[in-house]
């Protein structure tokens, strides 16, 4: 079996430049004094990055006949980072960012649990089970003791 430790130490990383993101949007937000702008300008530097990333990968910019069949959902991604990034950043400085980020958890293992149990979008099926339940119940009772 092949270790595990470093998908499991980006992984952590990946959490933690959620929270560095999260404190600079709000940051931004407070100078520019728009939570629009500081959202846009986070997903103008996310454009920038993941073309470079793109480039130096040479990646080649897929067909027309590669997009055509794929479906309208499909590409409404970019739709829910947008609410993800734009609520963070109004709610960060009301709830702080270890309630914020506890609550994006909490809405993500919900959400996550559903999907896996109908095998919505594609995914494959998993059902919920009692040890799934229980941690979805520790992870809000996380919350609420963060919260306090």
């Amino acid at each position: 079996m092949p270790s595990l430790a470093l998908p499991v130490l980006l992984a952590i990383g990946a959490g933690v430049s959620i929270v560095v993101q999260q404190v600079l949007n709000s940051n931004l937000r407070t100078a520019l004094n728009s939570a629009a702008w500081s959202g846009f300008m986070s997903y103008l530097v996310g454009v920038v990055c993941m073309a470079l990333l793109a480039l130096a990968l040479r990646d080649p910019i897929p067909s027309a006949s590669v997009a055509a069949p794929i479906p309208w959902w499909a590409w409404s991604g970019g739709l829910f980072g947008a609410i993800f990034i734009g609520l963070s950043i109004l709610l960060v400085p009301q709830l702080g960012a270890a309630t914020v980020l506890a609550l994006l958890v909490t809405g993500q293992m919900l959400a996550s649990v559903a999907f896996d149990h109908f095998g919505w979008l594609g995914l494959a099926q998993r059902p919920i089970d009692l040890p799934r339940l229980i941690g979805v119940a520790l992870l809000i009772g996380g919350v609420v003791l963060i919260r306090r």
